[in-house]
């Protein structure tokens, strides 16, 4: 029978005031006004120049984000390597699942944990339950789980937000290796084998191994955009930085850690709405290291704009909190640290804020040149520039979908824009957050998985290789 324990405070890792209770600090925010400041001091004295120096930073900022994200492309192309061979002494491992109002994921939750191959009497699974959350915590009961999993109950408290319930599992968990699930995920069953392969075969500088995140099929423009930005991230980008041995932002979901590592870092920040990514960044201050496994967790995409807006409105805000938090002491990260800081974080929030403003502008300059019937005066290096970085996105899209056995056909890359817009009605989004509600977690609702032969796209659009990861099914 499922345990269920009501406990108080974990005696691990104490919860802290953590580094994003404030996004910037004063230093932050004098060095912003003293950049401002200037600016408009040259726009009074000289416009014209103030905008060549506006634009031709950003023309180069651009520019060297596609090449970076192109450069990427090539690495990961090369960075798989060969599965370790088994370790000899199967670690006990620990499974946290923070779950808030998730009552009709719990049967599915269950199922997909129970699938795991691993040893029953070295592995646990902690379902981590807020205290006013009743509905989940029957659910749970009602679905029959194993004897090694339990419920505890995360005492009440503020923030009510995941890395809180997790600090809470660090403490209560007996794993020397801890992996973090969410409510949705279906993770390979061999995954815990191949971490705990990596683990034994490193040293222990290695702190974090990130699994793939692949998304099912979609029929929806957000679905299957969402799914190709993901492949995107975990096929390409992610693996390149793991092997320039640079920090690579954490999903939020499928983190493998050395829980000696975890605690040397007082657990995450429970007040940064992206501790995944934070806690990237902390490891890497702390001179650990992070890598990438093979075997992949599957996960369901949002299926439209009002599930998908208030997931990614809480992505940037945490992606902004962030930037404040790892730039108040760049020394800490190094040349090397702050370079993937920028080209990460920095670049998503950027380019973000700043995707439908500039397909307004060619659009709005293209259009009135063909309503006067002149000439369009957009320069011509800048309308290469917006081509280049379509065609990069593009290309990048492709290649990463055709290596996890996905489609992206003709429709989506003609449709990408269109999602690409959306990233700056998110961002605006997330900064009212910021400034009105920071530490505000917008739940994701989900909902279990149709069968694949229902769910409006199927596996019919996979190829062998696509399905058989989709079922888990193992071809090796």
């Amino acid at each position: 029978m499922l345990e269920v324990r009501l406990l108080g405070p974990a005696p691990g890792p104490p919860e802290r005031q953590g580094a994003a209770m404030r996004a910037f600090t004063l230093g932050q925010a004098a060095t912003v006004a003293l950049f401002v400041g200037g600016a408009i001091t040259l726009g009074v004295a000289d416009f014209d120049l103030l905008t060549t120096v506006i634009h031709r930073t950003l023309w180069w900022g651009f520019l060297i984000g596609c090449l970076w994200r192109l450069a990427c492309l090539a690495l990961s192309a090369s960075s798989r390597h060969p599965e370790p061979p088994p370790a000899s002494r199967l670690p006990f491992y620990s499974l946290l699942v923070a779950v808030r109002h998730e009552a009709a994921m719990a049967a599915q939750l269950i199922d997909h944990l129970r699938a795991i191959d691993y040893p029953p009497d070295r592995i646990e699974a902690l379902i981590l339950v807020e205290a006013d959350d009743p509905e989940t915590m029957e659910a749970m009961l009602r679905a029959g789980p194993p004897p090694w999993m339990q419920v505890r109950i995360v005492p009440p408290g503020a923030p009510r937000t995941k890395p809180r319930a997790l600090n809470h599992g660090l403490g209560w968990c007996r794993g020397e290796l801890v992996v973090v699930y969410d409510a949705e995920d279906r993770p390979d069953p061999l995954q815990l084998r191949e971490a705990a392969a990596r683990f034994a075969a490193s040293d222990q500088r290695l702190a974090c191994l990130q699994a793939p995140l692949r998304i099912r099929p979609s029929a929806g423009l957000v679905g299957r955009q969402f799914r190709a930005e993901y492949a995107a991230l975990f096929e390409s980008a992610l693996p390149a930085l793991a092997r320039l041995r640079m920090p690579l932002p954490l999903g939020g979901t499928s983190n493998h850690f050395r829980r000696e590592a975890l605690e040397a870092v007082r657990g995450w920040d429970p007040y940064n709405v992206t501790e995944d990514a934070d806690m990237a960044f902390r490891l890497y201050a702390h001179g650990y290291r992070i890598g990438m496994i093979s075997r992949p967790t599957w996960e369901s995409p949002p299926e439209d704009l009002s599930a998908w807006l208030p997931q990614r409105a809480r992505w940037l805000k945490g992606f902004v909190q962030t930037l404040g938090v790892h730039t108040r002491e760049p020394s800490r990260l190094g040349v090397r640290g702050m370079t993937a800081l920028l080209l990460t974080l920095g670049q998503t929030t950027a380019t973000a804020l700043a995707y439908a403003l500039a397909l307004a502008w060619a659009a709005a300059a293209l259009l009135t040149s063909l309503l006067a019937g002149v000439v369009p005066m957009i320069p011509p290096t800048d309308l290469a520039l917006l081509v280049f970085g379509y065609v990069t996105a593009i290309t990048i899209s492709v290649t990463a979908c055709r290596r996890i056995g996905v489609a992206y056909d003709l429709r989506d890359a003609l449709l990408a824009p269109a999602y690409w817009c959306l990233m700056t009605v998110a961002m605006v989004h997330a900064l009212w957050q910021l400034g009105r509600k920071p530490f505000h977690w917008d739940k994701t609702e989900h909902r279990p998985d149709l069968p694949p032969s229902v769910d409006g796209v199927g596996l019919r659009r996979l190829d062998e290789s696509g399905a058989a990861a989709y079922l888990g099914v193992d071809h090796a």
